[in-house]
């Protein structure tokens, strides 16, 4: 299986090039990525925990799904795809804000990427892909916050770093 390429930008999210999503990962160069978060009626947010087999973060919690745009994939097409991939459901998503942030990993591998966080909506159970997710819940955004102060090491770095953001976007935007 032929490796996926990742999209490089610049600081203004221009692509200058593309290059295999593992060394991006190694040479922590800045690429596009998506992070999806989804709600139910009640705003509770569906959290994922990775699947063990993972090359990086196995077995800890993050948002809906995430992962990188392909050559001509829109934010929203992107989201979409991975949505259907991972949790085995389809929801309309918008793109609430996007953002630059660096994640170094234990393992030697960085996460720079230029993050586009998309909202969606959803109401039942997911049909989740057991190589790409362990486990499922839903939590009140409270509820997430107050336990990644508790439980720090039981989420994943970019989660922790684009949580903070999507709380104050949800709480702290006018309707």
């Amino acid at each position: 299986m032929k490796e996926e390429q990742v999209i490089l930008v610049n600081q203004d999210n221009e692509q200058i090039g593309t290059m295999p999503k593992m060394e991006a990962h190694e040479k922590a160069v800045l690429h596009r990525a998506f992070s999806v978060f989804i709600l139910n009626d009640n705003g509770d947010i569906m959290l994922q925990q990775r699947a063990a087999s993972k090359y990086h973060s196995p077995l800890l919690w993050t948002n809906t799904c995430c992962s990188h745009q392909r050559v001509g994939e829109s934010n929203i097409e992107a989201g979409k795809r991975r949505l259907q991939e991972e949790m085995g459901f389809q929801a309309e998503l918008k793109e609430l804000f996007s953002f630059i942030y660096k994640a170094p990993f234990d393992n030697g591998l960085t996460e720079h990427e230029y993050d586009h966080v998309m909202l969606g909506s959803f109401n039942s159970e997911p049909n989740i892909n057991p190589d790409e997710v362990e486990a499922w819940k839903w939590m009140s955004p409270e509820a997430v916050k107050e336990d990644i102060s508790k439980n720090p090491n039981d989420y994943t770095a970019w989660f922790k770093i684009i949580f903070d953001k999507f709380y104050e976007h949800l709480f702290n935007t006018p309707a």
